[in-house]
Order: structure tokens, then sequence, then C-alpha cells
């Protein structure tokens, strides 16, 4: 994992999971951006939690990403 001093914590709500296979396929696309540290799916409420460097990668960019696998999302406070 890489450290960076600009990570920020995103929190996504995405729409359409129907199997924890959607997990492994979203943290795998997410995962593959440039400035991603962590992504974590929370199969059970639906949540994204993504540690990212701002400076590399928006969280419109990670939205972007949830969507090529598949899912609808969107930014979340919690």
């Amino acid at each position: 994992m890489t450290t960076t001093t600009n990570t920020t914590h995103t929190k996504l709500r995405a729409e359409g999971f129907s199997c924890p296979s959607c997990v492994t396929k979203i943290e795998k696309q997410v995962g593959r951006l440039d400035g991603v540290d962590e992504v974590k799916v929370h199969f059970a409420s639906s949540r994204i939690e993504v540690e990212h460097d701002a400076a590399q990668v928006s969280v419109d960019e990670i939205v972007d990403a949830v969507a090529k696998a598949g899912y609808a999302s969107t930014p979340s406070a919690f």
C-alpha cells in the first residue's frame, strides 16, 4: 500500500449488487486506477470505501470505474 500526503477517504453508495462476486469486480476495477491505495466494498450495505490520492484520481473517476464494472454509484457522507 502506498501512503501519500494527499490521501482522501471517499465513500460511495452503490446500486445493483446481486451477489458477492460483485465485490471482486468493483475492487479490481477501482483498484486499477492510479492513486488508489485501498478499496473496500461492503456487500451487505452496498457501500464502497476508497482511500486515494485526490491529486491523482477524482471521485468522478472512481464513480466511472464502478460504472465500468457494471454498477451505479454516488458519493455518500456515510
